[in-house]
């Protein structure tokens, strides 16, 4: 089975993480697999509307620590056709995981289960949001001495009260999906059994409506407020979160992390 599934149902593009194993979290193929799904619903003219969603019980853990960033940071060289497309594309994973987008058309997440770290940082980019019950959302990164550099630091501060972002970020904490909901971070919180079918009774309107004026309604959003976004809270993101991971701290914690031990962060 594919890292990421893709099917067209009606006029509704289905998007699913598929990496139960490993919590769905994303290595260079589901990258890649993810920017070519993108890409596909973008030209199909039937599509009206995504659904994007995971396997298993977790919607998305993050970046696949052991093949992702050890691919992005050099720390180890490409090994297959996955890690040569990421290499070749450098701005692939921003489009593949929705920080710098142009997908035209709206993005409904299916949230099945938990969003961290990078996997919050991919909810991010949706537009509209239905979690199961039991899903928890947070970015650890500052845990393990990292920088959530996926859009977040931009992102979750207009998503949700400045104050609490401002705890989501500096603590690590994670929150369950009812204070996501208050919060209004997701728009529908149900039992894990009806999260697909609530997601797709949502497209199912939308995708009935005037596709036209649809894709005019994101457009104008996107123009009135995220397009600064892209254009110069992302570059100024990078510039902070650069020395974070170039830190010997950001090198300690992902190997804490693999290893199942407290980290020992020497501030330098």
């Amino acid at each position: 089975m594919a890292a990421v599934e893709y099917e067209v149902r009606g006029h509704v593009a289905v998007v699913t993480l598929n990496r139960p194993e490993a919590r769905n979290a994303m290595n260079p193929e589901v990258i890649v697999r993810l920017d070519q799904a993108w890409a596909a619903a973008e030209e199909d003219p039937n599509v009206r509307v995504a659904i994007l969603t995971g396997t298993g019980n977790v919607f998305c853990s993050g970046a696949d620590l052991a093949r992702l960033i050890t691919l992005m940071n050099g720390a180890r060289q490409p090994e297959d056709d996955w890690d040569h497309a990421m290499r070749a594309d450098p701005v692939m994973s921003n489009r593949a995981t929705l920080r710098v987008t142009n997908f035209s058309k709206p993005i409904i997440a299916a949230l099945n289960g938990t969003a961290v770290a990078g996997g919050c940082e991919l909810v991010q980019g949706t537009d509209i949001r239905v979690a199961a019950d039991h899903a928890k959302f947070g970015l650890q990164e500052v845990k393990w001495a990292l920088f959530p550099a996926g859009g977040s630091t931009v992102r979750v501060p207009r998503q949700i009260p400045m104050a609490w972002a401002m705890e989501w970020l500096l603590t690590g904490d994670l929150v369950d999906a009812d204070t996501a909901l208050r919060l209004g971070f997701v728009n529908r919180v149900v039992p894990a059994d009806q999260v697909m079918a609530t997601a797709m009774a949502i497209a199912e309107k939308i995708a009935a409506n005037g596709p036209l004026a649809v894709k005019a309604i994101k457009a104008a959003v996107k123009a009135c407020a995220e397009l600064p976004v892209e254009a110069d809270a992302m570059r100024l993101e990078s510039q902070f979160a650069g020395p974070v991971f170039a830190s010997n701290d950001a090198k300690e914690g992902p190997r804490a992390f693999l290893e199942k031990r407290p980290p020992n962060f020497t501030g330098s």
